[in-house]
């Protein structure tokens, strides 16, 4: 995989958006074209990173579209801990459909991503995680977050 993709399937007005890789000064958003799109969904599930010049061309190219309803889904921690952390990051038209939230096994140092749905493990309400989360060898895991602070973005708005 190169450093960083983008992929757009556009539908009339709508696009699925797939992103993967490094978002970093040496990406030009300027090259997708959001024009005319009214629903965006972006699946950031393969960010493997971003820095600070990054989020500042996030900002400016989701900015360009601001009419345009953004849903985000499969957040990895990195894409959370930026729209805790960083207004605008999740513009005001958008929404957080599935993020993940890290496990831990402190005895068996095993880490799990558990993936967090819309209306089935958050809602706008509230968190409720799984009741049960064990790794491969069926070792009870820990959330490996402050909750306070990660699920944070779900009261913002």
């Amino acid at each position: 995989m190169s450093k960083f993709e983008l992929k757009i399937d556009k539908n009339a007005d709508a696009a699925k958006i797939s992103i993967a890789g490094i978002i970093d000064e040496d990406v030009d958003f300027n090259e997708y074209s959001l024009s005319g799109l009214k629903q965006m969904e972006l699946d950031l599930n393969n960010v493997k990173s971003i820095n600070s010049c990054g989020i500042r061309e996030w900002i400016k190219w989701l900015g360009s579209n601001s009419q345009a309803k953004m849903t985000y889904i499969n957040c990895p921690k990195i894409i959370i801990d930026q729209i805790n952390m960083v207004d605008g990051f999740l513009p005001q038209n958008g929404k957080v459909q599935s993020f993940y939230v890290p496990y831990y096994n402190d005895d068996s140092g095993t880490e799990k991503n558990v993936l967090f749905r819309h209306g089935t493990e958050f809602t706008e309400s509230g968190v409720k995680p799984p009741e049960k989360v064990v790794d491969e060898a069926g070792n009870a895991m820990e959330m490996d977050v402050i909750e306070s602070k990660y699920f944070k973005f779900l009261n913002k708005k």
